[in-house]
Parts: structure tokens; C-alpha cells; sequence
């Protein structure tokens, strides 16, 4: 057998090659000249803050977000998890109130529910959008319950119609946590305009970036925009056309962005659109080239929605491979080391459910409660951002190829399957080895 059919954790080449992974295909952000002249030009205004009288970059960034999604307004903070926590503080629920947030997403979902003295209350997803089970949602609302975040888990909008008419159902408050899905859209609305207010993160590896941190918060309701204002900055008045008068209304921090950070993302911003046809383009491509293989089951998007397809989650079945014996967890795992090895960086995303965290076990909330969060932890690696790039399609073609060479030897992976004793991804964290 030839380098090249041998499989690289055997001794064989690798598909991927680190002289095919270049910054001009997969690189993220796409930095151009106009980023260059945008930041240049808040050096020479000298506008750097937020406090800018609606002349700076910050307000421009502002009034461009809240036109693109279509809401009447929108507040730049400092970065994703801040915006989800000032979306609560504007929101001025009960402390110890509850807060639905799904068992399975990156943990500045929940900290800013605890950050305002709030009970996060876990829902478990479903196995095929994974973002939060609506129904399963109905059943964890109680007489405490007062709002529910809704969460685009990869890019992917929730079943917003079945939470909204939940939380109307309840008397609840409804809040987009958009991190993951700018540019999406359920049902004719762009996400981070269908909550009553909505978060979003700027964060450098998002689809839409700063170079940096930064985050957004978009509402219709103009008194939960004044007040998410209020906390930006010491719980002033900072309302262009006034002078500082220093004044703190109520207790808050300092979560402004700056104009540099504002700058980078508006040039990011004008390129969204485009970004996200082409992505969508190649993405579908990759997955239906994937979704051939037996036992490989790739994400979709209902015909409802579009999908900002931000992280790519691949579920691996023995069963349908034809490896019934096999059990998932220690498949998945066998696959996941051979592929690593052909060059392409599959990994676990979000290893444990989020009431598995130390930061969260003083909740004593069972992760065995959350059997489909477990279950696709279990059998499921992530493609993360290479493919963001509107460029990465021979890449991901070199992915296509590497997945079809190690299907094509599943025989040889088989018997270490067989024999691993696999433990599942969240078995160190809830042994106590972390703390």
C-alpha cells in the first residue's frame, strides 16, 4: 500500500497540507485596504469612544446595525456577553427570577443570567437544529420563569415562532442571543430583531468581526434602549446634545466600544451580504458532498430560516456506516484522530452541558437530565471557521477528499473502535480532574 492510500495515522501521507491551508482561502477576517484607511481614519478624527455626539464611528456602526436587521434601535457595548447581560438589566426582572437557556451552548449564554442575580433554568435541544427544544422548554417553565434565551446555536435561527408564542403563552420576556447568526433570517426577519431585545457579539472569529471585541444589542422598545445606554457607562445620561453631568441614575459598569473597533466593523458590515451568499454556496456544496457518506449526518436548515452556517457540527453513526457493534462515543472518537490526521482540525465543541460546568454545579442541576445534549456531545466533532472565508472552497474540497479516504478504511479504524475504552467528552469534568 502507497503512502497516499495509507491512512496518515498509519504512516501514510495527510490530504490536508499545511501549504494548502494559507491565509488567502481560509483566513478570518478578511482584512482589505478599506479596514486600513477605516482605522487610519479614526486616528486622524480623534473620535475614540463612544461618546462621540452621533458624529463618530460608534453612532454610525449604531444606526447601520439597527437598519440592517430592521429594528428601531440598537447600542454598542463592549463585547457579545456584555450585550446579553445589559439585554437583562434593561429587562429589570425580579432577582431570582428564572431564565430558559438551552443546556448546550458556549457558557456566556448563562453567565450574564447569573451576573444579574437570576436563576438559569437548562433546556435540553433538539437533535436536529440543536438549539433549544421548544417543547421541552414549555415543560421547565414555572411560576418563576420570566424570560427565555433563545440562542442561534452555529448560525442557525431557533424555532423563534414556537418560542415566541411560548413566552406569550407565559407572560416571558423573549431575547435573541444572535452571537453565532448574524446575517440570518427566520421567516422574513433577520435575527437579532425578533426578541423583544436581542443580543449579538462581535468577537473577531464571528461572521461579522471586529478586530477584536465588541458586541450589539438591537431593540424596538425605546425605554429598554435607554436603559441598556444607561448601563453602558456608569448609568449616565450620555445622550448626544447634552453636556456630562456626571450623574450615575443607577448602578452600572463601563461596557463601551471604541470607534477603532466600530470602524473595522462597518467595513466588515458592507461585505455581510455577499460574504453570506457565497458561504452558504460553498458550504451546501461541502455538506451535501459529505452527507453521501454513510453514517456521516451533516447540519440543514428549514425551509423557514437561513442558516449563518458559523460552525459546521458533524454527527458520526456507526449504525448507519455499518458498524452496528461499535459504540457511538468510541467511533466518533476513532474518526475523529484518523481525520486529525489527514490534516483536518475536527474537534469536540462545548464538551459538557452547561449545568455540567463547575461554574454552574452549586445549581445541582444532573447533566443526565439532558439525554440529546449528551448524545451529540458524544457523537459529534465541529469544523470551525476555516470555511467562514468566502474563499476556502479547495480547502474544503482537500476535507472532502480527506473524509473519503478514511471512510473508505473504516475496516482499519473498526478494531481500535472496538477496542477503546472510551470515556465520553464531559467524563473529566464532572470526575472533579477539572476544578
Amino acid at each position: 500500500m502507497t503512502d497516499a492510500v495509507k491512512l496518515a495515522m498509519f504512516g501514510g501521507s495527510r490530504v490536508v497540507g499545511k501549504q494548502d491551508v494559507t491565509k488567502e482561502l481560509v483566513g478570518w477576517p478578511v482584512v482589505t485596504d478599506r479596514e486600513h484607511e477605516a482605522l487610519r481614519g479614526v486616528l486622524d478624527r480623534g473620535l475614540f469612544t463612544s461618546n462621540d455626539a452621533g458624529r463618530g464611528e460608534v453612532s454610525a456602526l449604531q444606526e447601520e446595525w439597527a437598519r440592517y436587521v430592521g429594528t428601531a434601535h440598537c447600542a454598542a457595548v463592549a463585547n457579545g456577553t456584555a450585550a446579553l447581560e445589559l439585554a437583562l438589566a434593561a429587562l429589570d426582572i425580579e432577582p431570582g427570577s428564572e431564565v430558559l437557556v438551552p443546556a448546550l451552548t458556549f457558557i456566556g449564554s448563562a453567565v450574564p443570567v447569573l451576573q444579574r442575580r437570576l436563576v438559569p433554568v437548562f433546556v435540553d435541544i433538539d437533535p436536529v437544529t440543536y438549539t433549544m427544544d421548544p417543547i421541552a422548554a414549555e415543560k421547565a417553565v414555572t411560576g418563576r420563569t420570566r424570560a427565555i434565551i433563545a440562542v442561534h446555536l452555529h448560525g442557525l435561527p431557533c424555532d423563534m415562532a414556537a418560542l415566541r408564542a411560548l413566552a406569550e403563552r407565559h407572560g416571558l420576556h423573549l431575547v435573541e442571543d444572535a452571537a453565532q447568526s448574524q446575517g440570518a433570517v427566520h421567516r422574513g426577519r433577520r435575527t437579532g430583531s425578533i426578541g423583544d431585545i436581542n443580543a449579538v457579539s462581535l468577537n473577531v472569529v464571528k461572521n461579522l468581526p471586529t478586530c477584536g471585541e465588541g458586541g450589539l444589542v438591537t431593540t424596538d422598545d425605546e425605554k429598554l434602549h435607554e436603559r441598556v445606554v444607561l448601563h453602558r457607562q456608569f448609568g449616565e445620561d450620555l445622550r448626544p446634545g447634552k453636556d456630562r453631568d456626571y450623574i450615575s441614575r443607577l448602578p452600572a459598569g463601563n461596557e463601551k466600544l471604541s470607534a477603532v473597533q466600530a470602524a473595522f466593523t462597518r467595513c466588515q458590515l458592507t461585505r455581510l451580504d455577499a460574504d453570506s451568499a457565497a458561504r452558504d454556496r460553498v458550504v451546501r456544496r461541502f455538506l451535501g458532498r459529505l452527507g453521501r457518506l454513510p453514517g456521516v449526518t451533516v447540519p440543514t436548515c428549514p425551509e423557514d430560516r437561513t442558516h449563518a452556517w458559523h460552525i459546521l457540527r458533524l454527527r458520526f453513526d456507526p449504525v448507519a456506516a455499518g458498524y452496528p457493534e461499535l459504540p457511538p462515543g468510541a467511533f466518533r472518537a476513532t474518526v475523529q484522530r484518523a481525520l486529525r490526521a489527514e490534516g483536518v482540525p475536527v474537534q469536540p465543541y462545548q464538551v459538557v452541558p452547561l449545568p455540567g460546568q463547575p461554574a454552574f454545579r452549586d445549581l445541582g442541576v444532573p447533566i443526565t437530565a439532558y439525554e440529546v445534549s449528551l448524545a451529540v456531545i458524544d457523537d459529534s466533532v465541529t469544523l470551525q471557521r476555516w470555511h467562514l472565508n468566502p474563499r476556502c472552497e479547495p480547502v474544503l474540497d482537500l476535507v472532502v477528499r480527506a473524509f473519503e479516504k478514511v471512510w473508505d478504511r473504516l475496516d482499519q479504524l473498526a478494531p481500535a473502535a472496538a477496542a477503546m475504552d472510551h470515556r465520553p467528552p464531559w467524563h473529566r469534568v464532572m470526575s472533579g480532574a477539572v476544578r
